[in-house]
């Protein structure tokens, strides 16, 4: 299968799961799909595939930006990354959900912070520990320090 195909297959089955956060975020499912790590379990299996079939004939490295853009010059391992950013952010963001249940804060006030988290990963995360500390006075993650 080629990586383009395997792309436009793989892509749009992060959308549900984004989806069932943002207006399911209790619903049993919701939490068996992305809170179980089903989905993003699903994006790392592949990603898993693919760097163990394509990685060790790749030319390029991570330890510069020339040797990672060499690295992606190779369609299975751009397919990669970006299998490493669906299932990352997507990870993340039903992180989010979760944490802000058990800290109390109002699923609307989280709800931008996942569409940030999906559309630009890291921002989004740096919305929500901004929003927890603004509203709950921590950025402690550990369960005793709520």
């Amino acid at each position: 299968m080629s990586a383009e195909l395997l792309c436009s297959v793989l892509n749009p089955l992060v959308l549900p799961g984004w989806l069932l956060l943002i207006v399911a975020p209790r619903w049993k499912w919701t939490a068996r799909l992305i809170g179980a790590a089903l989905l993003p379990g699903l994006f790392g299996l592949v990603y898993a595939t693919l760097l163990l079939v394509y990685f060790r004939s790749a030319e390029g490295s991570f330890g510069s930006l020339e040797g990672v853009a060499k690295l992606f010059q190779n369609p299975y391992l751009l397919l990669a990354g970006w299998l490493h950013y669906l299932a990352f952010d997507l990870f993340v963001g039903s992180w989010e959900v979760r944490d802000a249940q058990r800290m109390g804060i109002r699923h609307w006030y989280v709800i931008p912070c996942l569409v940030l988290t999906f559309l630009f990963g890291p921002t989004g995360l740096l919305l929500y520990f901004i929003l927890r500390w603004r509203l709950k006075g921590t950025l402690w993650i550990g369960d005793d320090h709520a």
